[in-house]
Parts: structure tokens; sequence; C-alpha cells
């Protein structure tokens, strides 16, 4: 019978940033401005994030080779795309079998106007929007010249019909941001706005854990992705690389 999933679909977030590493030191000393001359697309991954990633992909390369992904989709920012080059790398998959799609669909979610600003930034420079924000929840507020959660998901649904078009039966590594991680999930489990924020209230993304799904036939008709691991950090651990879960991008205090 024809699968209408891929086999397995493991979503990660991109290793540790120079970003994640400037905003930390923005924060800690209540800055107004993350000091990065990157646009956020070109965002490196810092040393640690290298180390993150090969972990993974050693990770990879210990699962039996019907196992392993045979597509990796990646967001097009540099983060993004060189944590998957180095889980393919690491993995030791082969370069003739595994396709490797960059996606503009899984780009982080955009901050517009409050772009590099800390969370006191934000309360400085935009007052009345940290206000909107607050009132509105993050899930429909939409930054002038960025987007909502909700406008990521509406971008994220494409993209999940052309997996299960273009990808069914295989096994599949999508590679993306904090953001786009907690939408994905909303997606595959069917969640509401309240269910999902819960879920983001509980604490940041770790960089390059792994949530993932198996495909399941119910009825012997009816296929569906099945929950597998949540944040999984094993890869991490048993490499001894430390864990980190800092935002992408400073956002105002989570209501």
């Amino acid at each position: 019978m024809q699968s209408n999933w891929p086999q397995t679909l493991w979503i990660v977030r991109h290793g540790q940033s120079a970003g994640n590493v400037a905003r930390d030191a923005a924060e800690a000393g209540g800055l107004a401005m993350i000091d990065l001359a990157w646009r956020d697309i070109d965002v490196p991954l810092s040393e640690l994030g290298k180390a993150q990633s090969i972990a993974l992909g050693d990770w990879f390369a210990k699962l039996s080779p019907d196992e392993q992904p045979q597509v990796i989709l990646c967001s097009p920012y540099l983060r993004a795309q060189e944590t998957a080059r180095l889980v393919a790398e690491h993995s030791r998959l082969p370069a003739s079998t595994v396709k490797l799609r960059v996606d503009e669909r899984l780009r982080e979610k955009e901050f517009g106007i409050l772009d590099r600003l800390t969370k006191f930034g934000i309360q400085q420079k935009h007052p009345d929007l940290n206000e909107q924000r607050m009132h509105v929840g993050k899930f429909y507020f939409r930054p002038p010249g960025g987007e909502s959660w909700c406008d990521v998901i509406l971008r994220l649904r494409s993209l999940v019909e052309m997996v299960a078009r273009e990808y069914a039966g295989r096994h599949v590594l999508v590679v993306a941001h904090q953001v786009t991680v907690n939408c994905m999930r909303y997606l595959m489990e069917h969640m509401d706005e309240r269910q999902i924020l819960d879920i983001d209230r509980q604490g940041d993304v770790p960089n390059c854990a792994v949530t993932s799904y198996r495909a399941v036939r119910r009825n012997d008709a009816d296929e569906v992705l099945q929950l597998d691991l949540v944040n999984f950090l094993a890869p991490l651990r048993e490499a001894a690389t430390p864990v980190t879960s800092e935002p992408d991008q400073p956002t105002a205090a989570k209501p």
C-alpha cells in the first residue's frame, strides 16, 4: 500500500550561531541593540555550533543505512545551511543518493522593525508595539515589516504538502530555526494557539535538538505521522558537547 507520509521526519534547529552569542552579550550588558554586522540570513555558526552539528552528524552515522536521512531540507539562512552540510558530512551520507534542498519556506520568522533589538531595546524604542504584542500575543502579533507565528505557519503548510507529495515513504531531515521548529510541531501535531504557546513558554528549542515523527498506519488505510522524539539531545550529550538554547532573535517577554 502506498505511503502518504515520509517514513521518518526529523526536525532540527540549527547549531548555536554567532548571533546567539552576540545576543547573550547584549542582554547581559543591558544594551538596546545586538552588535551584529551581518544580515540575519548571513549569520554563521559559532565554533560551538559547528561542534554541535558535527555531534549530530556522528549520531546519524550510527544509524543503520536503511534508517538514515535520504533527503535534507534546510532554511536558506547560512547557519542552517552550515548545520545541514556538517550533519551530512559527518553522517557520511552518500552524496550521490542524499538530496540537500534549500527551501525559503523554512527561513526564520522575520522580525521586521524589531530585528536586532534586545528585550530592553524593544521596550525602550517601541513601547507601543511592545504593549500591543503583549495584548495580542506572539501567535498573531505581526511587527511592521515582519511576520507573526501565524504567517510562518501559513508558508509552512505548503512545505508540509510538498513533503507528503514528493517524499512519501522516505527518511527526511529538516534543518530550520526556533520558531519554524515550533510551527512545524503545530502543524504535525494539529495543535491550537494555546497548546503551542504553552510549549514555547516551557523554554527555547535547544540548538541541534531533534524532534521526530514516524509513519504509522491506522485501520490498514489511514497513515499518520506519530511523534517519536521531542528536543532529543542525546547526540550532543554523548559527544560531551555543551547544550545551548538561546532564541534566534530577541522578542518581548513571553506572555
